[in-house]
């Protein structure tokens, strides 16, 4: 496993135990993912601060290196229903916080007021 960060200092943030390689270049260039081992890839995992920027780097993945297995990080969820439906595999950690938070709140017991009746 190699992680690609355009900072250095990125690589302490993965924590002392990080036994994967990493390679300092942003995710977009094509000779930087070279250098990380796409070539020889089983899944690539693309998780950066941008939408954009993940889904253009995860279309490359899975179309010019092949790489059936590419799961992308789409922070919204009508983008990333839009690129599911075109055959991204994609996470929404909004969707998820969304399911989460509504499942929470549906297993709390909630006293309703009477309709009409003012708070």
């Amino acid at each position: 496993m190699t992680a690609v960060d355009e900072k250095e200092a990125a690589l302490s943030r993965l924590g002392e135990d990080w036994a994967g390689g990493f390679v300092v270049g942003h995710g977009m260039d094509t000779d930087v993912l070279r250098e990380a081992g796409i070539d020889e890839a089983d899944a690539v995992v693309v998780s950066t601060d941008g939408d954009n920027t993940n889904i253009v780097i995860g279309q490359v993945a899975q179309k010019r290196f092949g790489i059936d297995c590419t799961v992308v990080r789409i922070l919204d969820p009508a983008r990333a229903d839009f690129y599911t439906q075109r055959g991204l595999r994609t996470v929404c950690p909004t969707s998820t916080a969304i399911d989460v938070l509504t499942e929470a709140v549906r297993s709390c017991d909630v006293r309703r007021e009477p309709e009409g009746a003012s708070v």
